[in-house]
């Protein structure tokens, strides 16, 4: 399955490198993030499409495979907290979801080096939509 096309805001990509270089070397080099930021189409956050997934947007998706549907808050990794309703961009299915668009399917590997297929249902909360452009 070919990836779709990803768009980030300027302000999400200056944020996500800067999480990546905070990480050891070789896992920064390694993180599916990186591949994800290299591809984007960066645009400025009052450009972003409103059904685009930015970094602390709420998303509904599905799991393909078992047609489970979940809504989850993108998030950086120290707004966790331990919230279920929370995932980390640098969980498996965070970094497969940032830049996607409502309609999109991403294979990404999941627990156990299992494939994921994820579908985008609906951006619940986007914030550039919500006019927070500099969060």
């Amino acid at each position: 399955m070919q990836r779709p096309k990803i768009t980030l805001s300027s302000l999400d990509l200056a944020r996500l490198e800067r999480l990546l270089e905070s990480l050891p070397p070789q896992q920064a080099l390694n993180h599916p993030l990186q591949g994800e930021l290299s591809r984007a189409e960066v645009l400025e956050p009052g450009q972003m499409p409103a059904d685009v997934v930015t970094m602390n947007s709420t998303v509904r998706f599905r799991l393909e495979s078992s047609g489970e549907e979940h809504s989850l808050t993108l998030v950086y990794p120290k707004d966790v907290q331990g919230d279920p309703q929370r995932i980390s961009v640098l969980a498996p299915v965070g970094s497969a979801l940032i830049g996607l668009t409502v309609g999109d399917e991403m294979a990404w590997p999941g627990p156990a080096g299992q494939p994921l297929r994820i579908r985008i249902l609906e951006v619940l909360y986007q914030p550039e939509r919500a006019g927070e452009l500099h969060r």
